[in-house]
């Protein structure tokens, strides 16, 4: 079983960043495809962004190129999502996944963390 910690949400206005971690204490993130989610009040939840397992090569939900980057650190097993050029449609409950193989589906959820940006 590996737990999935995320933190670094938090309230921001309309243009600002703030950059999401997650870790996975006693687990190798570099071994999984991870990914971010999120899901806003009455929206089904939605991929933002992943990092493939096998070639570290990145991908993103067209709502957020050019403002978000996943990023990936070995050395501290954390994964991050840095997120620029926010938006009030942003706003949504943002949530970290691993899988442990590309072709999977998501296994390993983490328990969220709030992001709010107001207008």
């Amino acid at each position: 079983q590996v737990q999935l910690v995320e933190s670094g949400g938090g309230l921001v206005q309309a243009g600002g960043s703030l950059r999401l971690s997650c870790a996975a204490p006693g687990h190798t993130l570099s071994g999984y495809g991870m990914g971010w989610f999120r899901q806003a009040p009455g929206k089904e939840r939605e991929l933002v962004a992943g990092i493939r397992r096998t070639d570290g090569t990145t991908y993103y939900a067209d709502s957020v190129k050019g403002r978000f980057t996943f990023s990936r650190d070995n050395a501290k097993n954390t994964v991050y999502l840095q997120m620029n050029s926010l938006k009030p449609e942003d706003t949504a409950v943002y949530y970290c996944a691993a899988k442990v193989a590309d072709w999977k589906e998501y296994a390993y959820w983490g328990q969220g963390t709030q992001v709010t940006v107001s207008s």
